[in-house]
């Protein structure tokens, strides 16, 4: 079990409060505003530097390169909202590489289990046909192929990515206690 110095209470009650507000928001609105991403990225950055110099700078840095990364690699071809993009590059500082990882493998699961859980409920309350004509493009844009805007992509999702992160998080950090 970690020790409860400044360092910890800091890094604890931000992460809390940053997953807490992001997945509120975008549970509500699909949105994950710049209000909140950008001060807690510049944020982490500060706190890596007070508390750890150097070292937590890189270990902030490969958090980022590794979170905001694979994010906006997802976004450029379509898999994830720009929000995310936002949220992971600011978590992942905070965070560093090593959490990061398991943040991400962590809300995979979460991701998975969410979106199955959606889907049978779903399936039970209006059938297969609706339930699969909800969720493909064709029945948000009228067509299979060509563009499509960002709200249809958003009306399509089944579910907003804040939560899974947070409940990874939270996961991870009860389970890696050590490490942070």
């Amino acid at each position: 079990m970690p020790h409860f110095t400044i360092q910890n209470v800091v890094f604890l009650i931000a992460i809390v409060l940053f997953t807490s507000v992001t997945a509120w928001t975008d549970l509500r609105s699909r949105k994950i505003y710049n209000n909140t991403t950008l001060p807690m990225w510049i944020a982490g950055w500060i706190y890596q530097a007070i508390f750890f110099q150097w070292d937590g700078i890189l270990n902030g840095l490969g958090g980022f390169g590794l979170g905001f990364g694979l994010f906006f690699v997802l976004w450029i071809i379509g898999s994830a909202g720009g929000g995310d993009v936002k949220l992971m590059g600011a978590l992942s500082v905070w965070l560093g590489g090593s959490l990061t990882l398991k943040v991400i493998l962590a809300s995979l699961i979460f991701v998975v289990i969410g979106t199955l859980t959606f889907l049978i409920i779903g399936i039970c309350k209006e059938g297969w046909k609706k339930t699969r004509k909800h969720y493909t493009r064709a029945a948000t844009t009228g067509q299979l192929t060509g563009t499509e805007s960002a709200d249809s992509r958003s009306k399509r999702r089944v579910m907003a990515f804040a939560m899974p992160v947070a409940l990874a998080t939270w996961s991870v950090l009860l389970m890696f206690r050590n490490q942070w």
